[in-house]
C-alpha cells in the first residue's frame, strides 16, 4: 500500500493528532521536494545537446539522461509504501530529499555521459520515494474538507514542474551553463531538507504499523522487485539503442537478445505478483475495467507529454535557431492554461458532471495541439508555438483529475494503494517510453525524408537548377572561384534538403501522438459511469 493510501484510509478511522502547526506551513514544505523532483524530469530536456558537446558524447546517447532517471524513478515507486512503513515515512522522505540533493551534486560534477547517468539513476532513485510521502504528509496534516484543496496545491506543483522547467534550464544553460542546472537543487534541497525536519512527524498510527511491521516481519518481494528492474532496464535499451543497432537487423544480436530477457522477465514478473499474497506490483487492480483503460490512458498521455517536450526544443533549436533560453520561454506560457483548467475540471467534476466527458474532451484537445505542431513550417513565430503548447498543454490538465475520479471509484479500499503505485508506475514509465519513442520516429523518418526528397533532386528539375544557378551566381561575386561556388551551392542545397527532412521527421512525430491521442477516446466508451461523490478528493495526483 502507497504512503498517500495508507493515510488516507487509517486517518478516517483514528482521532486526529492534535496539530499545533499551521498545515499551509506544512504543506509548503511537502511541495517545495515535490516540485524539485518532478521539475529535474524536464528541465534538462532543452539542455542535453549542450551536456553531449561538453561531455564528448554522441548527441542521440543524451537522452539517456531522460529516460534513465523516469526508469529509475519507476522501479522506486511500488515499493514506497513498503519503505515508508519499514523506516517511517518522516525518515524516508528526509532520506529521500537528502539523496537526491546529493545526486544532484554528483550530476553537477560530472566527467563523463557514463557518470552523470549513473548519478541520474540515484537521483531518479531517491525521487520516486518523494511524491507518495508528500501526499501522504498533506493528508495527515489538513482536515477532510480541505484536503481537496491541499491535494490541488500539490497538483499544481506536480503539473507546473515538467511545464517551467524547460524555460527554466534553459535560461540556467545559456547563462550559467549546464550543471548548474543540478547545483540549483543543493539550496533547495538544503533548505526543503531542514524544513521537513522541523515540521513533518509521523503520526500515531503510522508508527503503530512500523511497530507492527517489523515485528511481523513480512518478507520483501525481492524476486519481483528484480523482474521488475530486468523488464524496465531491457525496455529502456532497447527502446533507447535499436534505431542505432538497426532493432531485429542487429548483427551482435543485441536487441533480439534484450528483447527475449523482456518477454521472459515480463512474463515471471506477471506469474510470480499473481502468485504470492503481498505483491510488489498487484495486477490483480486491472479486473476493473475503469481502472485498466485509465492505465492504457495515463501511460500514453504522459508518452504524449514527454515526447512533446523533448522533441519541441529540439526542433526550435536545430531548425529555428532558438537558444535553449527562448526555446523554454515559448513553451512556457502553457503552464498558465495548465492551472487554470486545473481549477474549472475541479468545479465541473464537484458538480457532477461525468469524468468519462472530460476524459475524451481532454484526449480531443490533447490530439488537436499535437495536430496543430504537426502543421507547423519552417516560417512560423514564436506564437505559433505558444499557442499550440498552449492546447496542448490543456487538453492534458483536463485529463488528470477526471482520471483520479474514473480510476479509483470502483476499486475496492483494500486495492487502492495497490493502485495507486500501479497508476504512479504506469505514469513515469509512459514518460520514459515516450521520450524513447520520439527520438525513434525522429531519426527512422529523417533517413525517410532525406531520401524521399532526393528523388526529384536531379538535372532534370528546373527548379533545382534556377537554385544552383543563383546560388553559384551569388557565391561567385564572394571568392570568384566558380568552381568552389558550385560546390558551396551544391552543398546549400544539400542543407535545405537535411533541414527540411528534419522537420517533417519532427512533425511525424506530433501526427503519431495526435492519432494515439483521438483513437484513445474510444477507450472511454468501455468504462463505467463515474461522477465524483459530493465532497470528494478530485484534485490531480
Amino acid at each position: 500500500m502507497s504512503a498517500a493510501t495508507l493515510s488516507a484510509s487509517t486517518a478516517a478511522v483514528l482521532p486526529a493528532e492534535r496539530r499545533t502547526i499551521s498545515p499551509w506551513l506544512i504543506a509548503l514544505a511537502v511541495v517545495i521536494p515535490t516540485f524539485m523532483e518532478v521539475l529535474d524530469t524536464t528541465i534538462a530536456n532543452v539542455a542535453l545537446r549542450y551536456m553531449a558537446g561538453g561531455l564528448s558524447a554522441p548527441a542521440t546517447d543524451s537522452e539517456w539522461v531522460i529516460t534513465s532517471y523516469l526508469a529509475a524513478n519507476a522501479i522506486i515507486l511500488p515499493m514506497s509504501g513498503w519503505l515508508a512503513v519499514r523506516l517511517g515515512r518522516r525518515n524516508y522522505f528526509l532520506l529521500s530529499i537528502a539523496i537526491f540533493t546529493l545526486a544532484s551534486a554528483l550530476c553537477g560534477m560530472a566527467t563523463s555521459l557514463g557518470m552523470l547517468i549513473a548519478s541520474r539513476v540515484l537521483q531518479g532513485l531517491a525521487g520516486g520515494g518523494l511524491q507518495p510521502s508528500s501526499q501522504g504528509v498533506l493528508l495527515d496534516a489538513f482536515p477532510p474538507e480541505k484536503q481537496g484543496a491541499a491535494q490541488t496545491l500539490f497538483g499544481i506543483a506536480a503539473l507546473l514542474a515538467p511545464v517551467v522547467g524547460p524555460t527554466l534550464g534553459g535560461y540556467i544553460t545559456d547563462n550559467y551553463g549546464w550543471r548548474w542546472i543540478f547545483y540549483l537543487n543543493l539550496p533547495v534541497g538544503g533548505f526543503a531538507l531542514w524544513m521537513c525536519s522541523k515540521l513533518v512527524h509521523d503520526p500515531p498510527y503510522l508508527k503503530t504499523a512500523q511497530l507492527n511491521a517489523r515485528k511481523k516481519g513480512a518478507a520483501f518481494d525481492t524476486l519481483g522487485l528484480c523482474l521488475l528492474s530486468v523488464t524496465m532496464v531491457t525496455w529502456e535499451i532497447v527502446l533507447s539503442k535499436g534505431q542505432e543497432w538497426d532493432w531485429f537487423g542487429d548483427p551482435f544480436l543485441r536487441v533480439q537478445t534484450l528483447s527475449s530477457f523482456f518477454v521472459l522477465a515480463l512474463g515471471g514478473l506477471i506469474w510470480r505478483e499473481m502468485k504470492i499474497a503481498n505483491p510488489l506490483i498487484n495486477f490483480r487492480t486491472l479486473a476493473d475495467r475503469n481502472f485498466r483503460w485509465c492505465c492504457v490512458i495515463i501511460f500514453c498521455a504522459f508518452a504524449s507529454l514527454y515526447a512533446n517536450t523533448t522533441s519541441l526544443p529540439a526542433l526550435l533549436q536545430s531548425l529555428f535557431g532558438y537558444d535553449a533560453t527562448t526555446s523554454g520561454l515559448v513553451l512556457s506560457p502553457a503552464g498558465i492554461g495548465a492551472v487554470l483548467m486545473l481549477f474549472v475540471v475541479g468545479l465541473l467534476l464537484g458538480r457532477g458532471v461525468d469524468a468519462r466527458y472530460l476524459i475524451a474532451t481532454g484526449l480531443l484537445v490533447l490530439g488537436i495541439g499535437n495536430y496543430w505542431m504537426s502543421r507547423f513550417t519552417l516560417d512560423i513565430s514564436p506564437w505559433d508555438v505558444v499557442w499550440s503548447r498552449i492546447v496542448f498543454i490543456m487538453g492534458l490538465s483536463m485529463i488528470f483529475a477526471p482520471l483520479n475520479v474514473a480510476a479509483f471509484q470502483h476499486i475496492p479500499p483494500q486495492l487502492r494503494g495497490a493502485a495507486v503505485g500501479l497508476l504512479a508506475l504506469l505514469r513515469n514509465e509512459g514518460g520514459s517510453v515516450g521520450t524513447s519513442v520520439a527520438q525513434t520516429i525522429h531519426e527512422r523518418r529523417d533517413q525517410f525524408h532525406s531520401l524521399r526528397l532526393g528523388e526529384n533532386l536531379d538535372s532534370l528539375n528546373p527548379a533545382a537548377n534556377n537554385f544552383l544557378d543563383q546560388a553559384q551566381s551569388n557565391f561567385l561575386q564572394f571568392n570568384g572561384d566558380p568552381v568552389a561556388a558550385r560546390q558551396m551551392a551544391l552543398q546549400s542545397l544539400e542543407n535545405l534538403r537535411q533541414q527540411q527532412s528534419s522537420s517533417f521527421a519532427y512533425f511525424d512525430t506530433f501526427v503519431l501522438f495526435a492519432v494515439i491521442s483521438v483513437a484513445l477516446v474510444g477507450l472511454v466508451f468501455f468504462m463505467k459511469r463515474s461522477v465524483a461523490a459530493k465532497g470528494a478528493h478530485v484534485a490531480a495526483e
